[in-house]
């Protein structure tokens, strides 16, 4: 089976002119290039999500991993999830700080008893792994912070990107996300999140359920938005399993973000299934995301503000 791939950065408002778009892009477009190639060569679906997750997490615009906002105590915690579609398992973090890379802790908990941990299990596991610790926090994640301490927190959430490449910054939601088909037909999905920035402390982000990050043998979903939203949808499970009932990707895709936009909700999601189509969705003004359908690399970062669903 042909390979097919599709990462997001995040749901927000719009890109600030074309230069916004066009950092975005090419950023976007090496992640999926390298990520695109690993499966060509042979990779398994669990192997390129990981690497995928890793490279956005890695990267300091996006909102998780480097990079990730500060919740209202000044403090990063982040969380990420992985679901292997093949064996139909859920793994996770939550609120986990000081490491480098999250989703990395998902994908151990992909074999263990115990797959979704909390902070405190989270930072155990850290410890038995002896992963070295990682200070996440960037100069420009700092500085946010302390503008909206003055002003005691005024903006319900940070931005989705910690450059200024959005019009306004304060509709910006961050999560990063990548779900891969390998040549073998097994489907994977993995989200990553800092949060959405200056919540209370203890909030848990959709990331690390499977509302915001589901997948089966038949479809994979990765979701960004608002958190709330996300979770009252329960995004990522009701399209994989509309899929599973018969619908084809896009109808899919189609009925789930017409109920969301009718219940007035700010998300996004991408998606693959068993067959290779490749969906994505928003009813936010802008979806970051980027694909490889096995022919060509493109992106949804120029979409009409508004609900919008496409495949390809």
């Amino acid at each position: 089976m042909q390979p097919k791939l599709i990462i997001h950065g995040g749901a927000g408002s719009s890109l600030k002119g074309k230069g916004g778009a066009d950092a975005l892009r090419q950023i976007l477009y090496g992640i999926v290039e390298e990520v695109y190639a690993l499966l060509n060569q042979g990779a398994s679906a669990q192997t390129a999500v990981v690497r995928g997750c890793q490279l956005l997490e890695n990267h300091p615009r996006f909102n998780a991993g480097t990079g990730s906002v500060l919740q209202s105590d000044g403090q990063i915690r982040m969380s990420a999830a992985l679901m292997d579609g093949a064996t139909q398992r859920f793994s996770g973090v939550i609120n986990v700080s000081r490491v480098k890379n999250p989703i990395n802790l998902a994908e151990t908990l992909q074999n263990a008893a115990d797959r979704v941990l909390s902070d405190h299990g989270a930072a155990e596991l850290v410890r038995e792994l002896q992963i070295p610790p990682h200070e996440p926090l960037t100069e420009l994640r700092l500085q946010e912070w302390i503008q909206e301490r003055q002003g005691n927190f005024s903006k319900t959430m940070a931005g989705v990107v910690a450059e200024e490449l959005v019009a306004d910054s304060n509709a910006g939601r961050g999560t990063i996300g990548v779900v891969a088909l390998d040549n073998q037909g097994h489907l994977v999905a993995g989200t990553s999140t800092g949060g959405k920035g200056f919540e209370r402390v203890g909030r848990v982000s959709d990331s690390a359920m499977p509302a915001g990050n589901y997948a089966t043998t038949h479809a994979a979903i990765s979701c960004t938005g608002i958190g709330e939203d996300i979770i009252d949808e329960c995004l990522a499970a009701r399209i994989v399993v509309r899929v599973t009932d018969g619908l084809p990707l896009q109808a899919a895709f189609e009925r789930s973000f017409t109920e969301s936009q009718q219940n007035q909700r700010d998300l996004g999601a991408i998606g693959i299934d068993a067959n290779g189509a490749i969906a994505w969705g928003k009813t936010s003004d802008v979806l970051l995301a980027a694909y490889h359908n096995g022919d060509r690399i493109g992106d949804t970062l120029e979409l009409a503000s508004g609900m919008v669903v496409g495949t390809t």
